[in-house]
């Protein structure tokens, strides 16, 4: 049997959420799969494991975003909420790169874009982008990968 699609593991999962009863859970993986569900809709195409990836990813990112406003806000119990759904959204995506491993594929990249300055940024994301959805924040790649063509 061919190993499970991540579209197939949130709806097991969703099933799985039911019958424990886990609202936050429950919802949290419902939220996922209606913005999966309204891409696909929308663009009238069934969306790959790497789409989903990118679907999950950019979940995470607002999460990230709410939660930090909330703090700001001193509203922590939002906050706690947020982080709490980001870690259900965190199960479903690949393990996260080391920074030895980052390290090392920047180099790659640098190597092979044939990159010299800051005017080949948007060459050397481009190539890391795929091998890195879903197991870094882009804003850190985006920082390291500035500060080896500086330096």
């Amino acid at each position: 049997m061919s190993e499970l699609t991540l579209k197939e593991q949130l709806t097991s999962a969703v099933k799985d959420a039911m019958r424990s009863k886990d609202k936050l859970r429950l919802v949290t993986l419902r939220m996922a799969q209606a913005a999966i569900k309204q891409i696909e809709i929308d663009e009238r195409r069934e969306l790959s494991d790497e789409d989903v990836l990118k679907v999950l990813d950019k979940m995470l990112k607002q999460r990230r975003d709410a939660a930090t406003q909330y703090d700001d806000a001193g509203r922590e119990e939002l906050g706690d909420k947020e982080r709490a759904e980001m870690v259900i959204i965190e199960e479903f995506m690949p393990a996260a790169l080391t920074e030895d491993d980052l390290d090392s594929l920047i180099r790659m990249a640098l190597s092979s874009t044939g990159a010299k300055g800051m005017q080949d940024m948007g060459n050397v994301m481009n190539e890391l982008r795929p091998q890195v959805l879903g197991r870094v924040d882009m804003g850190h790649l985006s920082k390291k990968v500035r500060a080896a063509l500086a330096g």
